[in-house]
């Protein structure tokens, strides 16, 4: 397990092993609001680290809306396109989100540690240091949240969320620390135990840099969360607080968030690629597309598909090809991790659940017309019943948030079955739900070093080729 400050004060050599030094220097460094805004920088940073490279891609490539088309025994992401993730992957995807999102979290602790003692030492800068607080406390919140994504079957795959989800670290583990895995459910509860705490410490209703965490992402979480937990009440009640008066982006502005990175657009936390190398870029401009799965599904008129093909008519996701990028930064991409439409299709589809289908028709009405129309949208709507709406709300999730790290983990909540376009490139075109591939495994340097950490089944296990996979 990794720990380390972001400003570079810690270093690590192994999974459970912290730098002796580095510990010693880490409460003099966060002596001061300005060591713990600098803090603050650094985690941003980390996160940045895992969200702009394999985390958001493996949402994408597990799915069934893209296609690698060199796909071929190895190349970036093509193990977890392929199912075939290996545990002893440590320089891929396997290691690198378990590794990435530790690090994160271990700064956030160090935040959330130390920070309320520099707040009571600096009376006068009191809400300056608990707005940092507050964001350390949403970072750790998602890091347990997608790490638990990534490494364990989502929350209704038990009927209580009884099963293996992941470590729950408050603080940065020392040498001789072996945290075992929380269940699923404790990792939720402590999820929104840590949101909850951030809400009290910050009071901007809508976020005043959408770079940096703020009470509006709080409850974009909230109800991310909460929509995985099929908790329809507090999900639509915190997508609606998310929402508050704001409006969807509309033609060209909505296009614009993507293509210019000054645009703010509807996002409301974005991270800053800002002196960073990009990795999302590279890999949707040249290793992966929009698969015909995806396309099919949109009308020939809908604004959307102009992020999904080229000039020339040809298959490309355009949502990481900004051409206006801040001083110029070639590699520079800002991804997503909360915006207003996710909100809306969160609401749309938690109010079809509680019955409240007038409610849902508003909000998936909304992102339907900016898409193709009024005309168009309320001929969509109107032939859609009410015992149907639910499906639509879920297609056009998929189309508006796709290349965004959504699709996977919607369809293991949603416990579909896994349908890819017949002329996918990878080695499985359907896998059924559940299976045990629907999660990656442990990384084996974890396992090795810590003793407490339990494997999950066939993907840690010498049994891989043994059929879990099936294909048509």
């Amino acid at each position: 397990m990794v720990a380390g400050l972001a400003a570079g004060l810690t270093a690590c050599s192994d999974f459970l092993e912290v730098d002796v030094k580095g510990k010693a220097t880490i409460p003099s460094f966060l002596s001061d609001p300005q060591g713990l805004n600098a803090a603050l920088v650094g985690t941003y940073n980390k996160m940045y680290a895992y969200i702009d490279n394999e985390f958001t891609k493996y949402g994408d490539v597990a799915g069934n809306m893209v296609s690698l088309p060199t796909a071929s025994t190895s190349g970036d992401m093509v193990a977890q396109y392929n199912f075939t993730s290996d545990e002893s992957q440590i320089t891929g995807a396997v290691g690198y989100i378990w590794r990435k999102i530790y690090v994160t979290q271990a700064n956030a602790n160090n935040i959330i540690s130390y920070g309320p003692s520099v707040a009571d030492a600096n009376p006068t800068q009191r809400d300056y240091c608990n707005r940092i607080i507050g964001q350390a406390l949403l970072i750790r919140a998602l890091c347990h949240f997608d790490q638990c994504r990534a490494y364990a079957q989502p929350y209704n795959y038990t009927a209580d969320g009884s099963h293996l989800g992941v470590p729950i670290l408050l603080r940065t583990p020392g040498a001789n620390d072996t945290p075992s895995r929380a269940t699923v459910r404790e990792v939720y509860q402590q999820v929104i135990a840590d949101l909850n705490e951030a809400s009290t410490l910050m009071d901007d209703a809508v976020a005043r840099d959408y770079h940096y965490g703020s009470l509006q992402a709080v409850n974009c979480m909230l109800a991310r969360v909460y929509l995985y937990m099929e908790d329809w009440e507090n999900a639509l009640s915190y997508a609606r607080q998310a929402i508050g008066t704001q409006q969807l982006a509309q033609g060209d502005d909505y296009l614009s968030m993507y293509d210019d990175l000054n645009r703010q657009g509807e996002a409301i936390f974005r991270l800053s690629g800002n002196k960073m190398n990009g990795y999302l870029k590279s890999f949707y401009d040249n290793n992966c597309v929009p698969a015909d799965t995806l396309l099919s599904l949109y009308d020939a008129g809908d604004l959307r598909l102009r992020l999904l093909k080229n000039t020339v008519g040809g298959k490309q996701c355009r949502k990481y090809t900004a051409s206006v990028v801040p001083d110029n930064e070639p590699k520079r991409d800002d991804p997503f991790v909360f915006r207003l439409s996710e909100e809306y299709l969160t609401a749309a589809e938690a109010a079809c659940h509680l019955g409240q289908y007038a409610e849902a028709r508003r909000y998936v009405g909304a992102i339907i017309e900016r898409a193709v129309g009024q005309q168009k949208a309320e001929a969509v709507l109107t032939a859609t019943a009410d015992a149907q709406l639910l499906d639509l709300v879920k297609r056009e999730r998929v189309k508006e948030l796709c290349f965004e790290g959504h699709n996977f983990f919607d369809l293991t909540r949603w416990k579909q079955p896994l349908v890819r376009e017949q002329r996918t490139t990878s080695t499985v075109r359907f896998m059924a739900y559940p299976n045990d591939r629907f999660v990656l495994p442990i990384p084996q340097d974890e396992l090795n070093a810590n003793l407490s950490m339990q494997p999950n089944p066939t993907v840690n296990s010498a049994e891989r080729a043994s059929g879990a996979v099936q294909e048509e």
